[in-house]
């Protein structure tokens, strides 16, 4: 049997009662929204009864927001009505005027117009942007009813998503609390800066807008906007060291002199479109090192020289890069890429190996957090540690799940569509000395008769998949292969009480008999201050 982890604060049960006792109405309808909102969903959602009341577009509402819904936005009730509102930046508690900018189905969306009186456990946000950038939406709510909303949003899309019982004797054991991230802030070891012709300004701003290169923008885009930028000087979410770089660009990019323009996204012109950051570790001295990446539209290093001149002599930027995109589309992967000064790659190191990071492969974003979500990972697998077992590590990315469960088992097989990533795995591996890890290029939503015949039975199956989940080819294969224990590790609670439905209770629509136990499910806080949260779910064969 694998061992059950027991992370987590007990404390977080505990709290308001709004929390833990919400209506029966309340928490089905939270869990709808849940997945109709989510795009990537490839199944049909429930649908509720039909309503008598609908709320006209335009239409002002007085709202209390009960809790925290997908995406983090404020799931709110009308009164009297029981209609469903979604409300972007509204916290629990909070009463508020909002206008009514959508009707989806089952459910509307508000806009806030006024707040009446503010949400329950407000804090100060620390950082100057938090009201208009879209990175930290529950920066004002304290971190402890952060977790706690956090870890209740599971728990009801596991009850109405994922069809489990909370009347189940065992339900209680098997729903883990949340595993809170002892680092709130600088967690991240990547962001990603965007340049545009002109700073994004709220409203009550607007007064202040600049033309011509004082008003050019490098920051983070708006909400809801992929054409406007909020312009940034400092980001809490990144390392210090990555601020000392961002401040150091901020300070001259504009300058005349240099001649550098911002990529227009309309008019499809302009040179600099992206400013990638990322922080890693010296693998001698632990202490942070720096890659630079201009993402930029064409190759001209000359206009790059008088910022990579500054910046270079700021001490943890050991690798400045250029990628050229030379597409209209805002994605920062180059078609080419060009080393400007110093490494190709910087280093990071995780339970006790070494990952090469290049500027465009996958590493898990939070460093810190990753260590322990690592070791629930490794606890839920169960492994003997004789070096007998086969581990299946579906969705590898770089490998780093695979690589670090390798020591312990006979073989590794990664699977991953990314061919970079996969490459990536490959020189990981035998940067580590690691022999006993094959990583293959493959999709996994295209699997055929064959898939399978590559590899023997596995004892573990690691199955990490993106924010839509499986699909039913894989997971009409995992049925049919029945390992022993499967490890679903998810970043999109939604998508993945929908596959531990399938795997669990099957698919009586298309016949399919599902096999497997949920013996537990943990979730963890990666993000803190977003609406994220990732969780790690063990599944026993029956």
């Amino acid at each position: 049997m694998a061992t059950v982890p027991t992370y987590g604060l007990r404390w977080l049960n505990s709290g308001r009662p709004w929390m833990q006792n919400f209506r029966r109405s309340s928490i089905l309808s939270s869990a709808i929204p849940a997945i109709q909102d989510s795009e990537e969903s490839q199944f049909d959602s429930p649908k509720p009864k039909t309503q008598s009341y609908f709320p006209k577009r335009g239409q002002t509402l007085e709202l209390v927001c009960e809790s925290l819904a997908f995406k983090g936005k404020g799931l709110c009730k009308v009164a009297d009505t029981g209609f469903v509102v979604l409300c972007d930046r509204a916290l629990p508690g909070e009463r508020f005027v909002g206008r009514v900018t959508r009707k989806k189905g089952n459910y509307a969306e508000v806009t806030k117009v006024e707040t009446i009186s503010p949400h329950w456990d407000i804090v100060d946000a620390p950082c100057e942007y938090a009201s208009n950038c879209g990175g930290c939406k529950t920066q004002n709510l304290s971190y402890e009813a952060q977790v706690r909303a956090k870890e209740q949003q599971v728990q009801e899309l596991v009850i109405h998503v994922g069809k489990f019982s909370d009347k189940d004797p065992e339900f209680s054991s098997i729903m883990k609390p949340i595993v809170p991230c002892d680092v709130q802030f600088h967690y991240r070891n990547k962001m990603e800066f965007s340049f545009a012709t002109q700073k994004w300004l709220p409203r009550e701003l607007l007064h202040e807008k600049e033309d011509g290169a004082s008003g050019y923008a490098l920051g983070l885009h708006a909400p809801g906007f992929f054409d406007k930028v909020l312009n940034v000087n400092k980001c809490l979410l990144q390392s210090e060291p990555a601020n000392t770089v961002l401040a150091a660009i901020q300070e001259c990019w504009r300058d005349p002199q240099f001649g550098l323009s911002p990529y227009n996204v309309h008019s499809h012109d302009g040179f600099l479109k992206h400013l990638v950051l990322r922080t890693g570790r010296d693998i001698k001295t632990g202490l942070p090192e720096l890659m630079v990446n201009f993402v930029t539209s064409s190759y001209k290093p000359e206009l790059l020289k008088p910022l990579v001149e500054k910046i270079s002599a700021i001490p943890e930027v050991v690798s400045i890069v250029n990628n050229i995109n030379t597409s209209v589309g805002s994605t920062s992967v180059g078609e080419q890429e060009y080393i400007l000064h110093g490494k190709s790659a910087i280093t990071e190191i995780l339970r006790g190996l070494t990952f090469q990071i290049s500027a465009n492969s996958f590493f898990q974003t939070n460093t810190h957090q990753a260590e322990v979500l690592y070791k629930l990972i490794e606890d839920c697998a169960g492994l003997r540690g004789d070096g007998s077992e086969i581990v299946l590590d579906l969705f590898c990315g770089t490998g780093t799940i695979g690589l670090t469960l390798s020591r312990r088992v006979r073989h590794v097989y990664g699977y991953e569509v990314v061919a970079q990533a996969v490459s990536d795995a490959r020189r990981n591996a035998k940067l580590n000395g690691i022999c006993n890890a094959t990583f293959i290029e493959g999709d996994l939503n295209k699997i055929g008769e064959n898939f399978g015949k590559d590899f023997p039975k596995p004892d573990v199956v690691i199955s990490d998949p993106n924010r839509p989940g499986m699909h039913m080819k894989l997971i009409k294969f995992l049925l049919k292969l029945k390992a022993p224990r499967i490890v679903y590790v998810s970043c999109n609670p939604a998508t993945c009480a929908r596959d531990l439905d399938y795997l669990c209770h099957g698919v009586v629509e298309q016949n399919i008999e599902g096999c497997y136990k949920l013996k537990s499910l943990q979730p963890v806080d990666m993000f803190p201050h977003t609406p994220h949260i990732e969780c790690v779910c063990l599944l026993e064969l029956r």
